[in-house]
């Protein structure tokens, strides 16, 4: 199962949807890499928590799953004689509170979920950890408190401090001073107290300049008396800085001492992020678990392509215990594609420990492999046609094929000559089954129907197609082929039934009467309707005929007396009488017994030509010789 099954069978969109569920980078990394498992028992482990997980989230939804961000990060710096910063520290505690709420999340919900509550018993007590972090910082900076040294410093650096702000303070206030100052004020520079000299006087102030304003008209000079102070407060800073990096390498020491433990945290912690993002989507999506097999067993009942929420037709399927193999027909867009991506997919979906929309009573066999081949997958680059494509991705599933491998086939055989295309298929679904795989295959072929109903281990299925509507129902039939439903459309539609039957001769090589039933529907009773409109939409208004307009060969009437249709063959003769075709029989009619129901420009092209329906087969074939030269022989008779 590569990442092509995985991007044709569109598992790549549920993994995404379900990590925009999830609340940790961590979690959504690990459910991007998520791989189905071919482990019977691993997978029903995972289906069981999933389901505890589920039941966890009736309770209350609001898990306590945060404090992993940055978390991996902090680790990786571990261990390599740097310290931690106050912001990562601060990241360890938020991780550490988080874990603190899981546990106490967890306490009560043993009696819904035994195995799933029990995780947090991996998650060690970090409390003395946490109490350590908070003792030392405060307010996302390390306190004063954090250790003695600390606080005499700090209490020194306060003493300092507040002796050169008096002695500058009394500077600024001094008569001596007075007309050297710019302002009557203390200016803090680069962290240093400097008095705002004009620059006309900067050499009668001893001292350093620190600063000029952007006027250039103001000087800022540290004096020589606040030199030593200053001095002496830059010490003690020094000495701050010193202790508070020996803080926080104390408190990354304490860190890494715990490294383990809060790696098995953090991993517990990434597992129910995971585990709780894929029970929303499973209840999200209405998903249920089912049992799985690993005897080529399946069976769904109402299942639903989760990618297409209220717009899934339910499907229903059995297949196994000795009919591995199903050829699905139908029409196009009727749901073949959809169906056996399905299958597919779910198939995937349960691999991968994730609950599938069907019924809780379906069941699911696990395979090794899904191989593939659906789509156009033609390639540019590669410069293949579009059957070459198939024929190759065909080529690999036969070589890779094995009795643990589920098969997909859409539109087996297409893309070159029918007779060719349809033996083809033939031979590489025999081949497959052989195999021992479950098949599902798609297909227009009628000729591999009968295949399929005659070939023990194969199932006929096919698309349901609403012939009142004319729009496919997307639900599968099992039991029996279906058929492109071309027919039946144009007879719905209002084209002759003896055109239809011309037309069944040249696709099926046989003889069949469309005259009374075709699919299910009366012709006759069809015809009355037609005759009182119900399917106007369908034709043109019908026009008024006076007895006095003539009709062509080849226009569609209705004979009123009767409420039959025909197509005119010839007239009028002197007495105003045309011959219609009836139901391939030729009568005379007066016009004024027939309306213009389609006329013959409207459904035949210039050149039609019209002995295909007014003659026989034989007559046909006789001309067609004659046209080409003389026959010792051979005669016909226009009919």
């Amino acid at each position: 199962m590569n990442n092509q099954t995985f991007q044709i069978l569109e598992f790549v969109k549920i993994k995404q949807e379900i990590q925009e569920i999830a609340m940790t980078q961590e979690g959504k990394s690990f459910i991007e890499e998520m791989q189905p498992s071919y482990n019977l028992k691993q997978i029903e482990a995972w289906l069981d928590e999933l389901e505890e997980a589920k039941r966890i989230l009736g309770i209350s939804s609001s898990v306590p799953i945060s404090g992993l961000d940055g978390m991996e990060t902090i680790r990786s710096g571990l261990h390599k004689g740097i310290a931690l910063r106050v912001d990562q520290l601060m990241k360890v505690l938020l991780f550490l509170d988080s874990c603190e709420k899981m546990k106490r999340f967890m306490k009560d919900k043993d009696y819904v979920a035994p195995r799933v509550s029990t995780y947090v018993a991996g998650i060690e007590d970090l409390s003395s950890l946490a109490e350590e972090i908070m003792r030392c910082i405060r307010n996302n900076m390390i306190d004063d408190y954090a250790s003695k040294e600390l606080l005499r410093l700090r209490k020194q650096i306060g003493i300092v401090e507040e002796r050169i702000k008096e002695k500058a303070e009394s500077m600024v206030r001094s008569k001596k001073m007075e007309a050297f100052l710019q302002d009557s004020m203390v200016v803090i520079r680069n962290g240093r107290y400097t008095l705002p000299i004009k620059k006309e006087y900067k050499t009668k102030v001893k001292g350093s300049v620190l600063d000029v304003s952007a006027s250039g008209s103001t000087v800022f000079i540290e004096p020589e008396e606040l030199m030593y102070f200053q001095a002496e407060l830059e010490g003690l800073k020094s000495l701050e800085i010193m202790e508070e990096e020996r803080i926080l390498s104390y408190l990354t020491g304490l860190v890494e001492e715990h490294d383990m433990k809060i790696k098995l945290a953090m991993d517990i912690m990434v597992t129910y992020d995971v585990l709780f993002a894929k029970a929303k989507y499973a209840l999200r999506t209405r998903a249920n678990k089912i049992q799985i097999n690993d005897r080529h067993y399946i069976e769904l009942k109402n299942a639903k392509h989760p990618l297409l929420g209220d717009k899934a037709i339910p499907l229903n399927l059995t297949l196994g215990e000795g009919t591995n193999a199903l050829l699905i027909t139908g029409p196009n867009t009727g749901g073949k594609t959809v169906t056996i991506k399905t299958i597919g997919l779910l198939s995937l979906m349960t691999q991968c420990g994730l609950h599938v929309p069907a019924d809780a009573e379906s069941h699911i066999s696990i395979y090794q492999k899904i191989l593939l081949d659906i789509g156009d997958g033609q390639s540019i680059e590669q410069n293949l046609s579009t059957f070459s494509s198939h024929l190759k991705n065909i080529i690999s599933v036969l070589q890779e094929t094995n009795d643990h491998s589920l098969v997909l086939l859409d539109e087996l055989g297409s893309g070159t000559d029918p007779k060719e295309g349809m033996g083809l298929a033939t031979a590489i679904l025999e081949e497959l089954f052989m195999k021992g795989c479950t098949l599902l295959a798609t297909t227009h072929y009628s000729e591999i129907k009968e295949f399929a109903e005659t070939t023990a281990g194969f199932m006929n299925g096919s698309m349901e197609f609403d012939l009142e509507t004319l729009q496919p129902t997307y639900r599968l039939l099992l039991g029996k082929g279906g058929s492109s439903q071309a027919f039946a459309i144009a007879l719905k539609l209002g084209m002759h039934p003896a055109i239809i039957k011309n037309a069944h001769s040249y696709t099926y090589k046989e003889e069949r009467n469309y005259d009374h039933t075709i699919y299910g529907h009366d012709i006759k009773e069809l015809e009355k309707q037609l005759a009182r409109n119900k399917f106007a939409h369908f034709r043109k208004p019908e026009k008024k005929v006076s007895h006095t307009e003539q009709f062509q060969m080849g226009d569609n009437v209705l004979i009123t007396a009767t409420g039959e249709f025909g197509i005119v063959y010839k007239g009028p003769d002197e007495k105003g009488q045309y011959v219609v075709q009836v139901k391939n029989e030729k009568k005379e009619y007066s016009s004024k017994r027939l309306k213009l129901y389609i006329k013959a420009t409207e459904m035949y092209p210039d050149d039609y030509d019209f002995d295909i329906i007014f003659q026989s087969k034989d007559y046909r074939k006789s001309n067609k010789q004659l046209s080409k030269g003389h026959v010792e022989g051979l005669t016909i008779e226009r009919e």
